[in-house]
């Protein structure tokens, strides 16, 4: 609930609503982009990055957080693990529950291969559940594959590897078609033509959605999908590990279970890192939409055996995270809100950037007027933020429209007191998204034989920057390319003699480079809040 003082407040954007319906807002010339973005992202703050002093992208810049992670000494130190009991003994091992990992684990089931999945929580926890926007692909008579790719590269400021855009863009029909001969259930017109909608930094209506459900409903369908078919998956069963052959292809993973808390070998001819981001490192102390597990695990793993890392430099915050009430901060206000038509406000009431904008110039926009222009609106707790002016939905496309379009939003701020159809929310940008990750080609495929990976551990398909609703589309489209690349290539596999030397390879490089792991270990496995101080603002 609001207190008087931000209803108060409330007034002048209610003064300034009439003139706003129908009305956009100037587009930023492409000079404008680049200097809010220089002077106000946070992947332009140079304290929140370091080099890398060991591994195969020595030398290159990764987020303070994740580099410390990244030079921590292994979870196995010490462990004695005879690596020939093997526990589970596979033709593709999918690390990773989420929508990524599910779609390589149905491709390769599909393809006669014996597959396991194992996953650190349960299977479906994962940032696919909680995406809400849409899934874009360009499959409408007034759109087409390279026009996706054009907006595609223009968001990532033209550094995405052209390679996977057209995988990406390519394979988008395919895709919803697929999904929707599963089950899932797409929203669409009275004549079942399927209803699509704008995104940031898009040229045509491609965005897909399940109200704004999108997220949960493809990740119940491939869940249901892959237990329909009889996918063998272990739940609370977190990698922490990559296990190499004596050929130093991929031969499988350690496994500990967080029940038991035993450590188990898994070997396999083929290995698939699907296990997620990176947001519960809080880089730069800024909230998260991230599910609790995104705790970058597959980064350090890969890294770990030689897999070669991608864009690490940038990261991607969501304009549009909840900074009021206090009980959701940092959670995602999906982009379908601006897209619907909400705007950016500041405590004037005044519009100050194009609601459209790309994510990272509209995050670097709203930090602009809250940190720059002193133009946020403060709450209680002290977080700054900004309205998005959500009852403006209702003057464009008639009342009842939020109910309507967007029902988890309206339960979500209805909990705690907001009525978004009478009321704007009050948001702030919030860590949302890794850009870069584990360098893959068009089949997944790392530099490190016979070990793939899909989801949100790859990077390279969205540069610099990712447009709404390709995210949901890559874990998908490279999900579904390891599934089947791994599953044939294990046709042609065998494994040699298991070894972890690559770790005591790691332990060695630490100390020749005299980097201090102050008994830092990794992977992170789950975070830990206790004894730290509760992320309120990252507004200084």
């Amino acid at each position: 609930m609001y207190t008087p003082e931000m209803k108060e407040l409330i007034k002048k954007v209610e003064e300034t609503r009439p003139q706003r319906v129908g009305v956009d807002f100037p587009r930023m010339t492409p000079e404008e982009r680049t200097e809010v973005l220089k002077n106000y992202h946070p992947d332009f703050i140079e304290e929140g990055f370091r080099p890398l002093k060991i591994g195969v992208n020595k030398g290159e810049n990764a987020p303070q957080e994740l580099a410390d992670l990244l030079e921590a000494r292994s979870r196995l130190e010490g462990v004695e693990l005879n690596l020939e009991e093997v526990a589970y003994d596979v033709d593709v091992l999918v690390i990773g529950g989420g929508g990524a990992g599910a779609a390589a684990a149905l491709m390769a089931k599909e393809q006669g291969a014996e597959v396991l999945l194992v996953t650190k929580l349960r299977f479906g926890d994962a940032n696919t559940m909680m995406a809400q926007g849409g899934i874009q692909a360009a499959d409408k008579p007034h759109d087409s594959p390279p026009i996706h790719y054009v907006d595609v590269m223009g968001g990532g400021h033209f550094t995405n590897i052209p390679e996977l855009v057209r995988a990406l863009v390519n394979d988008a029909p395919m895709v919803i078609k697929w999904l929707e001969e599963m089950g899932t259930m797409f929203d669409k017109e009275g004549n079942g033509t399927m209803v699509t909608a704008h995104g940031g930094g898009t040229s045509r209506k491609r965005m897909h959605a399940a109200r704004d459900y999108t997220g949960a409903e493809i990740m119940r369908t491939l869940r249901d999908e892959a237990i329909n078919r009889g996918v063998d998956v272990i739940e609370f069963c977190s990698a922490v590990e990559l296990i190499l052959d004596e050929e130093g292809k991929a031969g499988g993973a350690v496994l500990y279970n967080l029940e038991t808390e035993e450590y188990l070998v898994a070997r396999a001819k083929t290995v698939i890192l699907a296990m997620g981001g990176a947001g519960r490192l809080h880089y730069q102390n800024f909230p998260t939409t991230n599910h609790y597990g995104a705790t970058a695990d597959g980064l350090v793993m890969g890294y770990r055996a030689g897999a070669k890392l991608a864009f690490m430099d940038t990261i991607q915050y969501h304009p549009t995270g909840a900074a009021y009430p206090p009980q959701i901060l940092g959670l995602l206000v999906t982009e379908a809100v601006r897209g619907r038509g909400a705007t950016f406000l500041n405590i004037d009431g005044e519009q100050f950037t194009y609601h459209l904008e790309t994510r990272d110039v509209a995050s670097a926009a709203i930090i602009r007027e809250c940190v720059g222009r002193k133009k946020g609106i403060t709450t209680p707790t002290g977080m700054v933020g900004v309205w998005l002016d959500s009852p403006l939905i209702e003057l464009i496309h008639g009342e009842g429209a939020i109910e309507r379009m967007l029902p988890a939003m309206l339960r979500q701020f209805s909990r705690f007191g907001v009525d978004i159809r009478k009321e704007p929310m009050l948001i702030y940008p919030t860590l949302h998204y890794q850009n870069g990750g584990l360098l893959i080609d068009e089949h997944g495929q790392s530099n490190i034989e016979n070990l793939y990976v899909a989801g949100e551990n790859a990077g390279g398909i969205h540069g610099r920057n990712r447009l709404m609703g390709n995210s949901l589309l890559d874990i998908l489209v490279f999900g579904r390319r390891a599934g089947l690349h791994a599953a044939e290539k294990s046709k042609g596999v065998e494994v040699k003699k298991l070894t972890l030397d690559h770790i005591d390879a790691h332990h060695r490089e630490l100390e020749e480079n005299g980097v201090d792991t102050a008994g830092r270990v990794s992977p992170m496995l789950l975070p830990r809040y206790t004894h730290r101080e509760v992320l309120e603002t990252a507004v200084e």
